[in-house]
């Protein structure tokens, strides 16, 4: 399904609206299911270094389509698959990336950075339910 603008930024908006009541100023990416950017907010005061990882989380959870934080198990030194992280032009293998459904079906992915990986989880969390 493809992701329309109405769905993006509708998840922006309840990503924008969790992190503001969590106090947290965050950087909001939203990916269509190819992996292209559809949308994208940086909230006022959120991290310019944390760009960066709201996109990798969230082209993580796309290239596998399942969140970042489920990635990141096989990309632990310990995993039969370490070394996995310097693929794709990177992952990021840690809370804040998920898919977006809509009527059960993946139509956007979603990363988030500026809080810690919990707090990431959370706003990106309520940015993945439309």
């Amino acid at each position: 399904m493809e992701t329309s603008q109405k769905q993006a930024f509708k998840a922006i908006s309840l990503a924008t609206e969790k992190a503001a009541l969590m106090g947290v100023d965050a950087n909001i990416a939203i990916l269509d299911t190819t992996g292209y950017l559809k949308a994208f907010s940086r909230m006022d005061n959120a991290f310019l270094g944390s760009i960066d990882i709201a996109l990798g989380k969230a082209k993580t959870a796309m290239l596998f389509r399942m969140n970042s934080e489920a990635v990141g198990q096989f990309l632990a030194p310990e995993a039969a698959a370490y070394g996995m992280v310097n693929t794709s032009g990177g992952l990021v293998g840690f809370k804040g990336g998920m898919p977006v459904r809509s009527a059960g079906e993946i139509v956007a992915y979603i990363g988030v950075s500026g809080g810690s990986p919990d707090q990431d989880f959370e706003i990106a969390r309520a940015g993945s339910q439309l």
